[in-house]
Protein backbone atom coordinates (compact mmCIF):
# COMPACT_ATOMS: atom_id res chain seq x y z
CA UNK A 1 0.00 0.00 0.00
CA UNK A 2 1.15 3.51 -0.44
CA UNK A 3 0.43 6.62 1.20
CA UNK A 4 -0.05 9.75 -1.64
CA UNK A 5 0.08 13.17 0.27
CA UNK A 6 -0.30 15.85 -2.16
CA UNK A 7 -0.70 19.63 -1.98
CA UNK A 8 -2.31 21.71 -4.46
CA UNK A 9 -3.72 24.79 -4.90
CA UNK A 10 -7.61 25.00 -3.85
CA UNK A 11 -8.69 26.83 -7.12
CA UNK A 12 -7.67 22.98 -8.67
CA UNK A 13 -9.36 20.84 -5.87
CA UNK A 14 -12.67 20.08 -7.82
CA UNK A 15 -10.54 19.27 -11.00
CA UNK A 16 -8.66 16.75 -8.60
CA UNK A 17 -10.97 15.81 -6.60
CA UNK A 18 -12.89 14.45 -10.05
CA UNK A 19 -9.94 13.64 -11.65
CA UNK A 20 -9.47 10.93 -8.42
CA UNK A 21 -12.84 9.76 -8.91
CA UNK A 22 -12.31 8.96 -12.63
CA UNK A 23 -9.62 6.66 -11.63
CA UNK A 24 -11.13 4.98 -8.53
CA UNK A 25 -10.26 6.72 -5.45
CA UNK A 26 -13.43 7.13 -4.01
CA UNK A 27 -12.32 7.73 -0.02
CA UNK A 28 -9.68 10.68 0.80
CA UNK A 29 -8.92 13.12 3.42
CA UNK A 30 -8.44 16.92 3.30
CA UNK A 31 -7.34 19.57 4.85
CA UNK A 32 -6.60 23.51 4.17
CA UNK A 33 -3.54 24.45 4.89
CA UNK A 34 -1.22 27.48 4.69
CA UNK A 35 2.33 27.29 4.41
CA UNK A 36 5.56 28.74 2.57
CA UNK A 37 6.74 28.54 -0.81
CA UNK A 38 9.03 29.83 -3.98
CA UNK A 39 5.77 31.34 -5.19
CA UNK A 40 5.36 34.87 -4.04
CA UNK A 41 1.50 36.11 -3.61
CA UNK A 42 0.21 39.93 -3.24
CA UNK A 43 -2.56 41.45 -2.82
CA UNK A 44 -4.18 44.48 -3.76
CA UNK A 45 -6.27 46.55 -1.28
CA UNK A 46 -7.64 50.39 -2.40
CA UNK A 47 -4.80 50.64 -4.69
CA UNK A 48 -1.73 49.60 -2.39
CA UNK A 49 0.04 46.42 -3.58
CA UNK A 50 0.90 43.69 -0.18
CA UNK A 51 3.16 41.09 -0.08
CA UNK A 52 2.61 37.88 1.71
CA UNK A 53 4.54 34.82 2.02
CA UNK A 54 1.64 32.84 3.54
CA UNK A 55 -0.04 30.60 0.62
CA UNK A 56 -3.38 28.84 1.49
CA UNK A 57 -3.09 25.55 -0.47
CA UNK A 58 -5.37 22.13 0.07
CA UNK A 59 -3.51 18.97 1.89
CA UNK A 60 -4.81 15.61 0.38
CA UNK A 61 -3.87 12.16 2.05
CA UNK A 62 -4.53 9.00 0.07
CA UNK A 63 -3.93 5.82 0.75
CA UNK A 64 -4.36 2.90 -2.14
CA UNK A 65 -2.84 -0.21 -2.94
CA UNK A 66 -0.18 -0.71 -5.13
CA UNK A 67 -1.65 -1.32 -8.14
CA UNK A 68 -3.80 2.45 -7.44
CA UNK A 69 -0.62 4.28 -6.93
CA UNK A 70 1.11 5.17 -10.56
CA UNK A 71 -2.88 6.21 -11.76
CA UNK A 72 -3.69 8.36 -8.65
CA UNK A 73 -0.24 10.37 -8.88
CA UNK A 74 -1.28 10.85 -12.79
CA UNK A 75 -4.92 11.65 -12.01
CA UNK A 76 -3.30 14.70 -9.45
CA UNK A 77 -0.48 15.52 -12.07
CA UNK A 78 -2.70 15.77 -14.89
CA UNK A 79 -5.69 17.80 -12.92
CA UNK A 80 -3.55 19.85 -10.60
CA UNK A 81 -1.10 22.04 -12.54
CA UNK A 82 -1.58 24.94 -14.28
CA UNK A 83 2.21 25.43 -15.13
CA UNK A 84 3.11 28.40 -13.08
CA UNK A 85 4.89 28.08 -9.82
CA UNK A 86 2.88 27.22 -7.01
CA UNK A 87 1.08 24.56 -8.38
CA UNK A 88 2.35 22.04 -5.03
CA UNK A 89 3.69 18.59 -4.25
CA UNK A 90 3.31 15.40 -4.67
CA UNK A 91 4.23 12.61 -1.94
CA UNK A 92 4.61 8.62 -2.10
CA UNK A 93 4.93 6.49 1.47
CA UNK A 94 5.20 3.15 1.85
CA UNK A 95 2.03 2.03 4.73
CA UNK A 96 3.48 -0.79 6.30
CA UNK A 97 -0.61 -1.79 7.38
CA UNK A 98 -3.63 -0.81 7.77
CA UNK A 99 -6.65 -2.19 9.75
CA UNK A 100 -10.77 -1.74 9.59
CA UNK A 101 -11.72 -1.10 12.84
CA UNK A 102 -15.47 -2.05 12.57
CA UNK A 103 -14.22 -5.67 12.20
CA UNK A 104 -10.41 -6.04 13.03
CA UNK A 105 -9.85 -7.31 9.40
CA UNK A 106 -5.99 -6.12 8.01
CA UNK A 107 -4.54 -5.68 4.57
CA UNK A 108 -5.22 -4.44 1.08
CA UNK A 109 -9.02 -5.31 1.01
CA UNK A 110 -9.48 -2.81 3.79
CA UNK A 111 -9.25 -0.23 1.08
CA UNK A 112 -12.03 -1.11 -0.69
Amino acid sequence: MKKIEAIIRKSKYRAVKEALHEVGVNFFSYWDVTGLGNEKTGHVYRGVSYSTSDIQRRYLSIVVNDDFADATVQAILNSGATGEVGDGKIFVSQIEECYRIRTGEKGGDTLK
